[in-house]
Parts: C-alpha cells; structure tokens; sequence
C-alpha cells in the first residue's frame, strides 16, 4: 500500500470518528425509519465490509493468478443516487452499539486490515492479483483499499444525512 493510500484511509477513518463521537446512544442508534440503518448500523457495516475486504485480500495474495485482472471504474460507489442492496455478510446487526464500542471494533478492523497488508514486501504485487468482490467481480488488490476508502466517504456522507433528519426531529 503506497504511503498516499495509507494517508486517505487514515483521514478517511478520522474523519468518520469525528463524525460519531460525540454522538449520543439514543442519537447513534436512532432510525428515522424501520427500513433504514442508524447511524451504528453504518458504522457496524463498514466494520464488516474492512474485514470482509481484509479477508479477500488476504485470500488473493495467497491465490496463483494467471492473468492480471483490468482496472474497473470504481468511483461509481460515491454516487448515492444509486442504492446498493448490501449483501447478507455485511449487513450490520439490529442490536443498538456504543459509540466507544464502535470506534474499538473500528480501530480492530483497521489493525487487520493493516496486518495483512504489512505481509506485502512487494507492494505492486496489490496491483497484479484479484479477488472476487461482489458487486464489480475479480478486482485487483490494490483497487480492493482504494474501494474501501471511498465505501467509507459514501456512509460519511449517509451518516451526514441521518444526523440532520436527528437535528430536525429535536
């Protein structure tokens, strides 16, 4: 992971923290609806979705790739006009969450994100190998932490939104 990649998710990561830690419980675990995720929710499912990510990556380093798989055009997922069914793995839990307690589960998903890939020596070896992700299918690595990134910005801005419909109902 080059050091600009390290850099955006770190800032990414702070700025996420900044966003939720002065939150209340009934604020963090709030629904506005019964169909949408509170702001805990979110938070839970970027925890699952870092390990997920961790855990694919992890696997396509140990895979022997034939073929370099094609840069593809993620940056579609900071479009929120455009709703993303998360898939069953990664949907986060219905039981309310502490802020504390999501920001420790943050910072272990992260630290295993980070453990994997200080198993590189050879950082462009991110770029050569894929894995299946599933929603833009073989990816290369390297796209895997980049995507992961943006995820995150997409569900700052999403938690961005639910603390407004939170201000407008007090």
């Amino acid at each position: 992971m080059s050091k600009l990649e390290n850099d955006n998710l770190f800032e990414t990561r702070n700025r996420l923290v900044n966003e939720i830690i002065l939150l209340s419980y009934d604020e963090f675990n709030s629904r506005n609806d019964i169909n949408k995720w509170s702001i805990a929710q979110v938070c839970h499912h970027l925890i699952l979705v870092e390990k997920s990510s961790a855990y694919a990556i992890e696997l396509g380093l140990k895979r022997i790739n034939g073929n370099k798989k094609e840069r593809k055009e993620i940056h579609l997922v900071l479009d929120r006009t455009k709703k993303v069914e998360a898939p069953e793995i990664v949907k986060p839990d219905v039981e309310p969450f502490e802020v504390q307690q999501i920001i420790d589960l943050l910072n272990a998903s992260r630290n295993k994100l980070l453990a994997v890939l200080n198993t590189v020596e050879d950082k462009s070896i991110l770029a050569e190998k894929s894995a299946k992700h599933p929603r833009f299918g073989e990816l290369p690595l390297n796209q895997w932490i980049e995507l992961l990134n943006l995820h995150e910005q997409r569900h700052i801005e999403q938690i961005k939104d639910i603390k407004l419909l939170i201000e407008e109902r007090h």
